[in-house]
């Protein structure tokens, strides 16, 4: 099979590492990459957003499957422009049309399909510019710290906790009247705070049958001891030691199934990976959001340990029938470390080369934000770089990342040494 990629972070890199080990792939084409996927496949300079370049190239290239990575051209309909273009309408696509997507494209859609649903969640409002003054009022009767989320795409870092009402209050006025996330906070929803620990659960789902994949725990403060400004992701860990069968069968029961039941209830079509962002509250799970794609880090702790045919369950994706699939998970702990550029989540350089990637072993680099210049690599993102490692526990596949990660230079590297310190 000849497949298209979307995408060029480090998701997309352990999506074309795990591709490319597939019998059945023929030609992999990562648009438009990194240095590591260039390793995988060929990288094509297409824009995700541009559908029509998208269209040339499939037809030139006689593509059999495109699989969508990030979120963005999923809210955006790349899967409906396929649907509804007679010369694409009968290539598979591994990703939801844009209503599914909404899932993720509108904290406050997400909200009301979990209202509906009867799936748990933690208590919300939402508001906007006309009913600011209620949203003030809504916080006083909460009790601290308050949790604001724009309800649009805000690139993961659109959700604030705040300790104060005056600094909630002020943050909601941020939001909304000074667009302090553009457009995507023209809504904010305003949620009540549930302590717990939080962890992610993924399925893979051709919209009647699903199936469970490896559980992760993401770290998303900068800083050691989750402090600091939040970020795309400073790395993952899987297994989740409190995930246990009885735990993900509350998981299975009260959360994954009634959202497959609702939205074919709903006659909302979904063909893709459905994230779960979790907490665990006295040992119940509540579902705190929703993401249409795979996550980022998660992907690269949690892509390795499947040890079936990744293009395999795709096409039983594609083609309905992922019933009659079968996944294997690797029993192995991973912990898959970020590095990142100095500065980042905030202002940060770009262009350092990077050194020492051929002095690690015993695991696998995820490239993130990269690129490939005069035979050499370089930096072109915050999140530069994810290491990878299996351990028969959590502590040897962290030391093993961290040993590796240690190898590994670029101006301004960072990267946090505490993962995994809430679960031990």
């Amino acid at each position: 099979m000849k497949i298209l990629l979307l995408g060029s972070g480090g998701r997309e890199h352990a999506i074309a590492w795990k591709l490319a080990q597939s019998s059945k792939l023929t030609k992999l084409f990562i648009a438009p990459g990194n240095a590591g996927t260039a390793k995988e496949g060929t990288n094509v300079d297409l824009k995700i957003s541009d559908h029509k370049a998208i269209k040339e190239f499939v037809l030139k290239e006689n593509i059999d499957m495109l699989i969508v990575g990030p979120e963005a051209p999923l809210v955006a309909g790349i899967h409906d422009f396929f649907l509804k273009d007679e010369d694409l309408k009968n290539i598979g696509v591994v990703g939801p049309q844009s209503k599914a997507a909404m899932l993720e494209g509108s904290k406050d859609f997400a909200k009301e399909f979990m209202k509906r649903n009867n799936i748990p969640t933690a208590l919300y409002k939402t508001i906007n510019i006309d009913n600011l003054t209620d949203g003030f009022k809504y916080l006083e009767s909460l009790k601290p710290p308050y949790v604001l989320k724009a309800d649009g795409l805000a690139a993961g870092k659109g959700v604030l906790i705040c300790q104060s009402l005056d600094e909630a209050k002020s943050e909601l006025n941020a939001m909304i009247a000074d667009a302090k996330f553009g457009d995507a906070s023209s809504k904010v929803v305003i949620e009540e705070f549930l302590s717990g620990i939080e962890l992610s659960v993924f399925v893979l789902t051709d919209g009647d049958s699903y199936k469970i994949l490896p559980v992760a725990k993401d770290y998303k403060r900068i800083g050691e001891g989750d402090t600091g400004l939040n970020t795309g992701g400073m790395g993952s860990i899987s297994h989740v030691p409190f995930a246990d069968d009885e735990f993900m069968k509350k998981i299975e029961d009260r959360i994954i199934k009634p959202t497959i039941d609702g939205l074919k209830s709903e006659n909302i079509p979904y063909k893709g990976f459905i994230f779960f962002g979790l907490i665990n509250v006295n040992n119940n799970p509540f579902v705190i959001e929703y993401n249409v794609r795979m996550g980022d880090p998660e992907a690269e702790s949690v892509i390795p340990r499947i040890k079936s045919d990744l293009l395999e369950l795709f096409s039983g994706v594609a083609n309905n029938n992922l019933h009659e699939k079968e996944i294997k998970i690797d029993e192995k702990y991973t912990a898959a470390i970020m590095l990142v550029s100095g500065g980042y989540p905030g202002s940060y350089e770009t262009g350092k080369e990077i050194l020492g990637l051929d002095k690690t072993e015993d695991c696998v680099i995820f490239h993130a934000g990269t690129k490939s210049e005069s035979d050499k690599v370089l930096t072109s993102g915050g999140r530069v770089l994810a290491v990878t490692s299996y351990g028969k526990s959590m502590g040897e596949a962290l030391e093993k990342s961290y040993n590796n990660a240690e190898l590994i230079s670029f101006e301004g590297s960072y990267y946090r040494s505490d993962l995994g310190f809430d679960l031990k």
